[in-house]
This record gives structure tokens, sequence and C-alpha cells, in this order.
């Protein structure tokens, strides 16, 4: 169970760490690069994979929530893809979409650090994983940042310029 309690305590604290990373790595940029460079041709900017971030927060906070509240749920799947384009991230305020994903990693952060050990051992059903525990629940946080770390850094190394029309 110790080794357990140190994955745990570990997988909060790159919680923590990846948003500072990304703060690291946005910080110089101008609006203009958070709204023009993208991933390839077609591919989100910046500031769309910000708002991803963000949003994914609150989704992945409400299954894990789910999964303490009821009795192994089904977790819903979501099209990241519609999100970006009916909430139009790139026309959203850059400070905002910021500050939005560090306050609610912050409240998603206290929430792991709040479990009970009655609450770890939570499950449910994610419509990709099938049955997925709470461990699993923290450590895709770090997981999919790291994802879209590589993504932000590709996009910044490549420089690319928005072509979409």
């Amino acid at each position: 169970m110790a080794h357990i309690k140190q994955i745990r305590k570990r997988h909060i604290w790159l919680m923590k760490t990846t948003v500072r990373i990304l703060e690291h790595i946005l910080d110089p940029l101008s609006d203009a690069q958070w709204r023009t460079w993208h991933d390839g041709e077609d591919g989100w900017t910046i500031l769309e994979v910000v708002c991803h971030l963000r949003d994914f927060e609150e989704i992945f906070l409400g299954r894990a929530q789910k999964m303490i509240q009821e009795n192994h749920p089904d977790l819903g799947r979501y099209d990241h893809e519609a999100m970006a384009i009916d909430r139009k991230y790139n026309e959203q305020s850059i400070p905002e979409a910021w500050e939005d994903l560090v306050s609610r990693r912050e409240r998603f952060v206290a929430f792991f650090e709040g479990l009970s050990e009655n609450q770890w051992a939570a499950t449910g059903d994610h419509p990709e994983r099938e049955s997925f525990s709470m461990l699993d629940a923290l450590m895709q946080v770090g997981l999919h940042d790291t994802n879209h770390i590589e993504q932000i850094t590709r996009i910044i190394k490549d420089g690319k310029v928005e072509t979409r029309e």
C-alpha cells in the first residue's frame, strides 16, 4: 500500500508541475503566435490546445467525481474536435483560458489530495479503456498533459503560421 501511495503522490506532483512547465513554455509567446501557429496545416493552434486542456480538466474531474458518487458509472465519451469548433477555442481570451486552466488544475489537485482510501478504490467504465480506476484517472492527467506539451513544443519549433481560411 505504501508503494501505491507514493505513486499517487508522484502523479499529483506531476499534475502541479506540468502546468508550470506549460507556463514557462508559453510565457514568451505573443498573442499572434498563440492564435496563428498551429500543429500542421489543419491542426490546432496553441490557444486551441490550451482551451482543450482547460475543458478536459473539467471532464476528467467530472468523471472522477462521478466515480466516487456512483457504483462503477459509465464515464461518457466526448468529441474534442467538435468542442474546439463549437466553443470557438481560437477566438477565446488567452489570459482567461490560461487562468481557467490553472484554477481548474488547482481544484483537481485538491480533489485528489482529499480522497479517502475508500474513494481511491472507486472505478468507472471508460469509453476507451473499459474498467477505469481512480489511479487511472490520476495518471491520465499527466499523460494527457505530456502529450499536449509535446504538441505545443513541436508547434513552437515549427513556427507554423496559420493557413486555414
